[in-house]
């Protein structure tokens, strides 16, 4: 297997949509949106958002990229919901976890909620990830967040192409 990475990315918004974007720039890894069979839109889509949360529910998703198989790890980019991972993203991890190789994960909140998506991850995973990090919607939104995604780019990177080792769960700056 090559060390390849690959981003995929769930955005209701477009906040994941752009985070995952700057980190594939930074590092030239290649992009894959995961999509709703049945989009939300208006208020009933963001009450359907906080009730899937809520509920653990795993909505039907679309997913048209290449091969998990073929890369040596996928950063997953995905938003917090009422503290959870978003729910199209727990249907894809779910629905891939065995083509899923070293996953390292990148949430965007509102305020908190990153370690109970990360912990979901690892559960549904049956591993824990590799790495995780996590931004506020306002560290994304003012790009202020730009110096520690492109940290953790190169933290993923770096613990893909050294020896195997245990790693930590979360890289942050307090750790670093």
């Amino acid at each position: 297997m090559n060390n390849k990475i690959l981003v995929v990315t769930y955005s209701y918004t477009g906040t994941c949509r752009q985070l995952a974007q700057w980190l594939c720039s930074a590092q030239d890894w290649p992009l894959v949106e995961v999509t709703e069979a049945k989009p939300r839109s208006g208020v009933l889509g963001t009450w359907r958002c906080v009730i899937d949360s809520l509920l653990y529910r795993r909505p039907e998703i679309r997913y048209e990229g290449p091969s998990l198989r073929e890369f040596k790890a996928v950063v997953l980019v995905a938003p917090i919901w009422a503290y959870r991972l978003a729910s199209p993203m727990r249907s894809f991890v779910a629905s891939r976890r065995d083509e899923l190789p070293d996953v390292a994960v990148v949430s965007a909140m509102g305020g908190r909620g990153a370690p109970n998506a990360v912990a979901e991850i690892g559960r549904l995973l049956g591993r824990s990830p590799i790495l995780s990090t996590a931004f506020t919607a306002r560290e994304i939104e003012d790009g202020s967040c730009a110096a520690r995604l492109q940290a953790f780019g190169k933290a993923v990177q770096a613990a893909e192409e050294g020896p195997s080792a245990v790693r930590p769960a979360t890289w942050s700056p307090q750790t670093a």
